[in-house]
């Protein structure tokens, strides 16, 4: 298994052979207005550029996973130049009807035992947010990857910390944990992913696992740095559990 970092929650995951593109933000840097209602109005998403050109990173690409339609999850950049024909994993039947109005004619709906090319894509619950927040935000999901050559994979998605994630941990025992940590929040309502106390609970949870932490520094909303995660999971002393990438950088499991 290859997991190579993007930009913000993209990430390219090689497993068993295929390669996978997850939650890809494609757009050139500064092409969108900020997120409204948070922090740095005066800077447009997405933050940073890629780390890598548009080509590079959709090359050889076998299947998307999209865990919920979100600007910075599901860009046009993304709608534009990916293959009308590329399999597409989805969290609903909303997000699929809404792919195929895009284009997009070869869709699947995720569920708790999807298979690809002999993978197991398993659906996982997540939550957005906490309190009312949660109704704005909507649906989201993660997935866990099994397959008998490869060590277990769960991609959390945009996800706060709480007993869907614990659960999902207890019922997969996965190896390898990609959270979306940079406490990204608007002026009301509190996180909308994980932050730093998120991630130390995940790490409770999965004390053998490698967590690698994304979501960070690439849309105007952050509020938690790589800085401050990694000098908190010093702290911590689980600096060596969790691995918080630079865009671009990549491991290998």
């Amino acid at each position: 298994m290859k997991i190579q970092h993007i930009r913000n929650a993209t990430i390219i995951v090689n497993y068993a052979g295929k390669r996978f593109l997850i939650d890809p933000m494609l757009a050139d840097k500064g092409t969108y207005p900020p997120f409204p209602n948070s922090a740095r109005q005066d800077q447009n998403n997405p933050l940073v550029a890629l780390p890598a050109s548009l080509e590079n990173v959709i090359q050889g690409i076998d299947a998307v996973i999209v865990t919920h339609l979100h600007l910075d999850h599901w860009d046009e950049a993304a709608k534009e130049a990916l293959p009308k024909e590329m399999r597409l994993f989805v969290q609903n039947e909303q997000d699929a009807a809404s792919l195929r109005k895009d284009g997009f004619t070869n869709i699947e709906v995720l569920t708790e035992d999807t298979t690809f090319e002999g993978i197991k894509l398993i659906k996982t619950r997540g939550e957005h947010g906490r309190g009312e927040i949660l109704t704005l935000a909507g649906p989201v999901c993660g997935v866990v990857f099994k397959h008998p050559v490869e060590k277990t994979l769960y991609v959390a998605g945009d996800t706060v910390g709480y007993e869907g994630v614990n659960e999902t941990i207890a019922a997969h025992t996965p190896d390898i944990i990609v959270v979306n940590a940079g406490d990204n929040q608007f002026h009301q309502g509190g996180s909308l992913v994980m932050g730093k106390e998120d991630v130390y609970e995940v790490y409770q949870a999965a004390p053998e696992a490698k967590i690698i932490a994304v979501h960070l520094e690439a849309v105007n909303h952050w509020t938690l740095s790589r800085e401050e995660l990694r000098g908190f999971a010093e702290a911590k002393g689980i600096i060596s559990s969790v691995l918080v990438p630079e865009d671009g950088d990549s491991y290998t499991f």
